[in-house]
């Protein structure tokens, strides 16, 4: 079975939403509790299966922290790592032969991307982007708009205010 083939059936066995744009490409989403969707391209080449998944545009604040908690996170993980892109844009990435195209490999193979992307979206946001959350939290609030997807941030809001009463009380007598 070619490895075109052997990635549909897959996908087809695993119930996934999938594009296919072409010979041996696939855009795979996966559905996420933190991270919402992951969509996940897979392409097979002439010798290897590239995998490649977007997980977050470049922080916005913090960036060594930010890199640092990525960077030791890669030394856990299966099948992919993240990367940069030329931007500063970070992917889940990786690369295998084509003798690892099978079923079972594809279902672990995206598995760890999910779980990768899903379990470690809140604290990579929480690390570089914890002023723009704030932002909007305050925004959505001014509004009066649902700040359920943002309930996960929860403690960066506690922390303001708990800086701000501290900052209040420091010049009481």
């Amino acid at each position: 079975m070619a490895p075109g083939d052997a990635i549909g059936a897959a996908l087809d066995e695993l119930g996934l939403q999938y594009q296919h744009p072409g010979p041996g490409a696939f855009l795979v989403r996966l559905e996420g509790q933190h991270k919402l969707a992951t969509m996940t391209w897979l392409i097979a080449g002439q010798h290897s299966l590239q995998v490649e998944a977007f997980f977050c545009r470049q922080p916005d604040e913090n960036h060594a922290a930010f890199y640092r908690f990525l960077l030791a996170r890669n030394g856990r993980m299966y099948g992919v790592h993240f990367a940069l892109d030329a931007t500063g844009d970070v992917y889940l990435t990786g690369r295998l032969p084509l003798a690892a195209v099978t079923g079972a490999e594809i279902d672990r193979l995206l598995g760890c991307v999910l779980s990768y992307s899903d379990e470690t979206f809140n604290e990579a946001l929480r690390i570089g982007f914890s002023t723009a959350i704030r932002r909007e939290w305050a925004w959505r609030e001014k509004r009066g708009e649902s700040l359920a997807n943002l309930r996960p941030f929860a403690a960066l809001i506690g922390e303001r205010i708990a800086k701000a009463d501290t900052e209040d009380h420091t010049d009481s007598p």
